[in-house]
C-alpha cells in the first residue's frame, strides 16, 4: 500500500519515510512514529493500517541522522543495538530529530489536505510528547507508553495540542506510580493504562496483548476522528 519518499528537514538533512495513502480523499494525516527498531515491518503495518481508517499516513526514519536504513526485529541483540541507535540520536544538538518530525508534519498536512495527528511507541511515545509539546501543526497526539514520558523533566512540558497516552499496567520501565504522578500533573491529558506490558501494540513481540491493542486503537481512532477528521 505504501511507499518510501524522501522528506528535507529545516537544516536540508534527508530523512525517508514511509507513506501510506488511503483509498479516497484523506480525512487527514498522521504520523506514525517509530519505536527503537527502525521503519520496519510493524511500523509499516501500523501506517497502512491508518490508511485503510483513511488517513495519510507518514512514518519516518528517526534513526536517520545517525544511521540509515535502520530495520530491527524484536530479539535481544535487535533491542542493544535500536537502543545505541536512540541513545545517539537523543545526544545530537538541538533540535535533532524534532525537525524531522517537523518535516514529516509539514508532509501529511500539504498531502492530506486537512488536520494532522501524531501516534508514537515506546521511544516514538516519548517523541509524540514531546512533538505535542514543541512542534507546530498538530491536532492531536497519541503516545503509546512513551518510555521517560512519565519523568520530572518530561512531565514539566505543556502540550500545544490534545493528548491521549496509553500506558502498561505491567511495564517495568515506566512505573505505575510514575503514570498516577503524570495524570496528576496533567489533568488535561487523556491517560489510560491497560493490564498489560511494554510494546502490548505489536502484534511481533511476545507482550502483544491482542485485547488492550484492540482497545487502545478503538480509543485513539475515536480521538483522531474528533480532533483531526
Amino acid at each position: 500500500m505504501g511507499q518510501f519518499i524522501d522528506l528535507t528537514a529545516a537544516d536540508g538533512q534527508k530523512i525517508p519515510a514511509y507513506v501510506a495513502r488511503p483509498a479516497g480523499q484523506p480525512k487527514g494525516g498522521i504520523v506514525v512514529v517509530q519505536e527503537i527498531f527502525g521503519v520496519n515491518s510493524h511500523i509499516r503495518e501500523v501506517a497502512d493500517g491508518y490508511a485503510q481508517d483513511g488517513y495519510l499516513a507518514v512514518a519516518p526514519g528517526t534513526f536517520q541522522r545517525v544511521k540509515p536504513g535502520v530495520e530491527l526485529g524484536y530479539a535481544d541483540a535487535d533491542m542493544q543495538e535500536g537502543f545505541g541507535y536512540k541513545t545517539a540520536v537523543e545526544a545530537l544538538p538541538a533540535p535533532g530529530v524534532m525537525q524531522d518530525l517537523q518535516a514529516a508534519i509539514d508532509h501529511a498536512a500539504q498531502q492530506s489536505g486537512g488536520k494532522v495527528g501524531i501516534v508514537g511507541y515506546c521511544w516514538g511515545g516519548l517523541l509524540t510528547w514531546r512533538a505535542a509539546c514543541t512542534l507546530n501543526g498538530l491536532a492531536a497526539a497519541v503516545p503509546y507508553y512513551g518510555g521517560g514520558v512519565t519523568t520530572p523533566e518530561e512531565a514539566a512540558r505543556q502540550p500545544k495540542a490534545p493528548v491521549l497516552a496509553h500506558f502498561a499496567e505491567q511495564d517495568h520501565w515506566i512505573p505505575l506510580d510514575s503514570v498516577e504522578a503524570f495524570r496528576r500533573a496533567h489533568p488535561e491529558v487523556r491517560v489510560f493504562t491497560y493490564a498489560a506490558d511494554h510494546g502490548f501494540n505489536c502484534n511481533q513481540r511476545g507482550s502483544w496483548n491482542e485485547a488492550a491493542a484492540r482497545l487502545a486503537r478503538e480509543r485513539t481512532l475515536a480521538f483522531f476522528a474528533q480532533h483531526v477528521g
